[in-house]
């Protein structure tokens, strides 16, 4: 089985905020593919299901972002997870709005779910798909990541999020070095849709 991850803030006043982009990608997965999200358990929202012919369980941490870590590692222990098998979705603020990146493993990048997950897994080994949001135009790290995407920026975002949804899709039906390949440098740009600039 693996354990796909979508980090992100709990509560209507987050929602679709820019730190948010791993849970909506985790809600496109489970409307994909039929799975229910409405179960809590080691302090995560989780539910359990198939994606292209692999067991998975699905999850989004209710800890707030700076303690994911503490959701992560309770399921990697129930279910004796290895961290090969736990693929985390994440939003990136050093990457160009739109544009994906795929890891197998990696630091944290200054990113503090990154960085808790890491602590308390005790690896970086774990693969990892980053969602570029942009950088602050203002320089104020906390409220960009914070703040909802413009009127001109959501589409590039919605697409992102769909693209990293069939990142995570190729990955398990073959593997993620295949979808490394295609999906790495990849962008909403590259799908036509406007405003996500080139990197």
């Amino acid at each position: 089985m693996h354990l796909i991850v979508g980090l992100g803030n709990p509560g209507s006043q987050y929602a679709a905020t820019r730190h948010n982009v791993g849970y909506g990608v985790v809600d496109l997965l489970a409307g994909r593919h039929a799975i229910s999200m409405r179960r809590l358990f080691c302090r995560a929202m989780v539910g359990s299901g198939a994606v292209c012919g692999r067991r998975v369980l699905l999850a989004k941490p209710v800890t707030f972002m700076n303690l994911s870590g503490q959701a992560v590692s309770g399921l990697a222990r129930y279910y004796n997870m290895e961290a090969a098998r736990i693929w985390v979705v994440v939003d990136d603020a050093a990457l160009p709005l739109g544009r994906l990146r795929l890891r197998l493993q990696g630091s944290s990048g200054g990113h503090n779910g990154l960085a808790s997950i890491e602590s308390h897994l005790g690896t970086r080994g774990y693969p990892r798909v980053r969602i570029g949001i942009g950088n602050a135009a203002d320089g104020d790290l906390v409220d960009h990541v914070l703040s909802r995407f413009g009127p001109d920026e959501r589409r590039a975002a919605t697409a992102a999020m769909e693209l990293a949804a069939d990142a995570v899709e190729m990955g398990l039906s073959e593997g993620f070095d295949a979808a490394m390949n295609r999906f790495n440098g990849l962008g909403a740009n590259e799908q036509g849709i406007a405003g996500a600039p080139d990197a």
